[in-house]
């Protein structure tokens, strides 16, 4: 089994091996320089960094970027708007807003190269009232224009540039979504059937397959828990709910897991 962990491709601090990104892991989650979340969780600096590589961020790039918000790894609004514009495939991004006050509307204009046409997200103060965002204590109601910028970035770049993103919502997007208490195991999280609620105008939507697997992955506290999702994974492949690459890539994801599980252990 490799060790390899790929955090070489946004420069910056260069992690070779498995055991050089864990040992750099455990230093950060001691310093002054984790986000307050990473704080004494070596572990969960590590995935931060593994999650921060597959879209291209260097190890303290991630560690600011990726955030875990009610249980699911997302990455904060200006670093996707970053991703997005550094990549080739990106002619441009474009954001405004028309209006003020109640009839306030943030747009996002998201051009991927070689298409004829842009993709567009209109997010309005009546979509944030149907939400129940518009009025809520915090940004937004201190600064609501930012507020819908920001949803209507989330939903245009996820839209426009998936592979860009693999998959992660913005921050801002998932802070505003309740929290619920589970207490089933990761396992049986990602056994649930997915469930599709209806959209507003940009997208919102219930996490994919992949998505639900990797945050279950993220939450494994046992050997038991990897195996039992190497199964569920394996079983929503022979289902065509995961495509090849997406088996592989989440099985990879959770040889990784499972080989930091016993580091846990003998640090505990």
């Amino acid at each position: 089994m490799t060790t390899e962990i790929s955090t070489q491709r946004a420069g910056g601090l260069a992690l070779q091996s498995f055991d050089d990104a864990f040992r750099f892991a455990k230093m950060v989650a001691q310093s002054d320089f984790a986000p307050k979340d990473f704080k004494g969780k070596p572990e969960s600096c590590l995935l931060a960094i593994q999650h921060g590589s597959e879209v291209g961020l260097s190890p303290m790039q991630s560690l600011q970027s990726i955030a875990v918000i009610n249980g699911r790894p997302t990455i904060w609004g200006d670093a996707a708007l970053a991703l997005v514009q550094a990549s080739p495939v990106c002619e441009y991004v474009r954001e405004y807003t028309e209006g003020d006050g109640e009839q306030l509307v943030a747009v996002c204009e998201a051009k991927r190269r070689g298409y004829p046409q842009p993709t567009v997200v209109r997010f309005s103060m009546a979509d944030a009232k149907k939400a129940g965002l518009a009025g809520k204590s915090g940004p937004w109601s201190q600064y609501p224009g930012r507020m819908l910028t920001l949803r209507a970035r989330g939903f245009a770049l996820r839209n426009a540039f998936a592979d860009a993103l693999r998959g992660l919502i913005t921050a801002e997007e998932a802070q505003d979504y309740p929290t619920q208490a589970v207490s089933e195991t990761p396992a049986t999280r990602l056994a649930e059937p997915i469930v599709v609620r209806p959209q507003f105008e940009g997208g919102a939507r219930e996490p994919t397959a992949v998505e639900k697997a990797r945050l279950a992955i993220n939450r494994a506290r046992s050997l038991d828990d990897c195996d039992r999702l190497r199964d569920l994974i394996r079983q929503r492949h022979a289902e065509g709910v995961l495509t090849d690459a997406e088996q592989d890539d989440l099985v990879d994801l959770l040889k990784g897991k499972a080989e930091i599980i016993p580091a846990e252990e003998v640090t505990a």
